[in-house]
């Protein structure tokens, strides 16, 4: 069985929602194992297990957090070569344009040499203010229903031997 592995942080809970509808699609494919892991529980020994991967991250100061930045610290090293080849998406929800962050996920999987199989997914909250930023996030159905969509598009490609 094929596994499909989905890291992300959240703090606001955005990008755990749109990590949970990505989980919810690919887990319509029965014949495809999904592992949803906060980025501060995931480690090398995850990533070399899966075939494929979703990385989701809001988007801080024009960044990745630094949980996910943490994450690819701890586990780049110890898979680098050792996963070539494989594919991977991105989620980011930012409260302005989250190229950044999705370019900086781009560039890691560049050096592990994975395979986008999707252009990065970014969900705008449009929070500029303090209070806007720090509230809790509730990404709406369109939204979801396309992180969704991200996650079927996995567990297909990797159950018809495409990833």
């Amino acid at each position: 069985m094929k596994t499909l592995l989905i890291v992300y942080h959240t703090m606001t809970g955005g990008t755990q929602q749109m990590a949970r509808a990505a989980a919810d699609g690919a887990a319509g494919d029965a014949s495809i194992a999904v592992r949803l892991l906060r980025a501060h529980e995931a480690g090398a020994d995850d990533v070399l297990a899966a075939d494929a991967y979703l990385f989701a991250t809001p988007e801080n100061l024009a960044a990745i957090s630094g949980q996910m930045k943490d994450f690819f610290d701890r586990t780049y090293y110890p898979v680098l070569d050792r996963i070539n080849g494989r594919s991977y998406a991105s989620l980011v929800c930012a409260g302005s344009d989250g190229t950044n962050a999705a370019r900086q996920i781009e560039r890691i999987a560049t050096g592990w040499r994975l395979k986008p199989a999707a252009p990065p997914l970014i969900v705008c909250t449009h929070a500029q203010t303090p209070e806007e930023i720090l509230r809790p996030k509730r990404i709406g159905a369109e939204d979801i229903a396309r992180c969704e969509e991200l996650g079927a598009a996995m567990a297909a490609g990797l159950a018809m031997g495409i990833f």
